[in-house]
């Protein structure tokens, strides 16, 4: 089969691999009808995730339809259509019974956290699905039939970006009346403004300092926007808007926010794992006793975190990955009945032999590319 494949910093290549084949009684496998790249794949490819060989199949957005069963699958069947959440999870330790998906004990033989499609050995060594064919372990728990009436571009997001920035959104408390800052205007801070605004928040303010992306963030979810590249401290200029903070600062952006140059050169050393630009905006972009929830993708270490201003002001921190099988039924609701539609952030659809310049123009920002949806039959 046809899939991308990581061959080195920056570097990935549509490649012929071998097809994945049943290896447990549990496991399925999908014919990929749709996938998408992820700002978090871009992690992968900048280096800063670390145990990702060359040849590796990246893509952890992916649906299609079952293809094979393992003999123990009892929830889906072939000709089934699915989205996979990102998450792989066992559906029975104590991390999944409590809702915990993305912290699964069983999925990931390679370390403290759970396993992911696409996303290295260190979180489990899955391939993704940026594939024309994907396995999927645990077929009991994780794949979500689908509707046949609704396209793959209304579901697909299902898979990650859809639940993630709704968990944002709710683990940073947003309720009505509430004023708050998005930092990012890539698919996952989108959203998240979405969210922020069916959740009642008065006021959202939208950060980022790509030009088209701020218009979309005015054009299609009616917010204010800041660009932080014309402003010499837009954290303190976020308190000045917000008289005194915003209730809650939602980082989408993670560690690819805009490094200095002593980060870049810790990020090579694997001193630092990425930038911290985003943490410290929203250290002074939030009210006392206000929350920050950390969206975006974080490394390993990071030297200066403004630990005392968060502390100094009573401020919650929440964070981590999302558990994106709690979020799918009732966004997949929402997308039934009309009241929720993400598919205005799709900007380019290519076909998966198209995947190296996909990946450059989402990369790169251009050709105002916000979210490709890749085909692998187009």
């Amino acid at each position: 089969m046809k899939a991308i494949v990581y061959e080195g910093i920056r570097d990935v290549k549509v490649k012929n691999v071998d097809d994945p084949k049943i290896q447990k009684d549990d496991d399925i496998i999908v014919k990929v009808t749709s996938t998408a790249i992820c700002g978090s794949d871009l992690h992968l490819i900048h280096g800063f995730i670390p145990n990702l060989p060359k040849g590796f199949i990246l893509g952890h957005e992916t649906m299609g339809i079952v293809e094979e069963v393992g003999k123990e699958v009892t929830k889906v069947k072939k000709g089934d259509r699915v989205i996979v959440p990102f998450p792989v999870s066992c559906g029975h330790c104590w991390y999944c019974e409590h809702d915990l998906w993305s912290q699964c004990d069983n999925s990931n033989p390679n370390g403290e956290v759970g396993g992911i499609f696409g996303y290295s050995n260190t979180y489990g060594g899955y391939d993704g699905g940026q594939a024309q064919f994907l396995r999927v372990p645990y077929a009991n728990v994780g794949p979500k039939v689908i509707p046949e009436n609704l396209t793959d571009e209304q579901v697909l997001f299902l898979t990650d970006i859809l639940p993630t920035s709704l968990w944002g959104v709710d683990i940073a408390g947003v309720k009505s009346g509430d004023t708050v800052v998005v930092l990012g205007c890539g698919p996952v801070g989108l959203l998240a403004q979405k969210w922020a605004i069916y959740k009642g928040a008065k006021r959202v303010i939208a950060v980022d300092c790509i030009d088209y992306r701020l218009e979309h963030a005015k054009r299609y979810n009616q917010v204010e926007t800041v660009n932080f590249q014309q402003h010499d401290n837009t954290g303190e200029l976020l308190k000045e808007l917000t008289h005194g903070g915003a209730d809650a600062v939602i980082d989408c952006v993670g560690m690819d926010g805009k490094m200095s140059n002593i980060e870049k050169i810790e990020s090579v050393l694997k001193l630092q794992g990425g930038s911290k630009s985003a943490i410290e905006m929203s250290a002074q972009a939030v009210r006392k006793g206000g929350t920050v929830a950390l969206v975006g993708v974080y490394g390993s270490k990071y030297n200066g975190f403004p630990l005392g201003d968060f502390f100094g002001r009573n401020v919650t921190l929440k964070m981590g990955q999302c558990p994106a099988h709690s979020y799918v039924d009732p966004i997949l609701e929402l997308i039934k009945n009309g009241k929720f539609d993400a598919t205005d952030i799709i900007t380019h659809k290519l076909s998966l032999d198209k995947g190296e310049h996909a990946y450059k123009i989402f990369d790169g920002k251009d050709d105002n590319c916000i979210k490709v949806i890749l085909k692998p039959e187009a």
